[in-house]
């Protein structure tokens, strides 16, 4: 599961870093001054980046048997600036919670 985590935590951060740049960024030119070429170019990979983020969830919730809410929850995270960063915490500590506790060996 590790690994599935490691996946799920960088896809996480890419999406939020290019979905905040595609709203702060490349709306305001849209709309403001006219030039959509930052929107052209940011929204297909973002689109892209987000199909690669729900497989990444799914494969994380099915190796950690999440229930449906809270898997539907994670993959809506990606759509909302700043969300995915908080999300992935969350997640991160929702994993490392259900590890087992390491045993400690004392010699006597």
């Amino acid at each position: 599961m590790s690994a599935a985590l490691t996946r799920y935590r960088l896809i996480a951060y890419v999406v939020g870093v290019v979905l905040i740049a595609l709203m702060v960024v490349g709306m305001p030119l849209k709309y403001l001054f006219d030039q959509p070429v930052v929107v052209e170019t940011i929204g297909p990979a973002h689109g892209f980046l987000y199909m690669i983020y729900l497989v990444a969830v799914f494969d994380l919730a099915r190796r950690a048997n999440w229930s449906l809410g809270r898997i539907l929850a994670i993959m809506l995270a990606g759509t909302v600036p700043f969300v995915s960063f908080y999300a992935e915490r969350v997640v991160h500590r929702w994993v490392q919670a259900s590890r087992p506790e390491p045993r400690t060996v004392t010699t006597g």
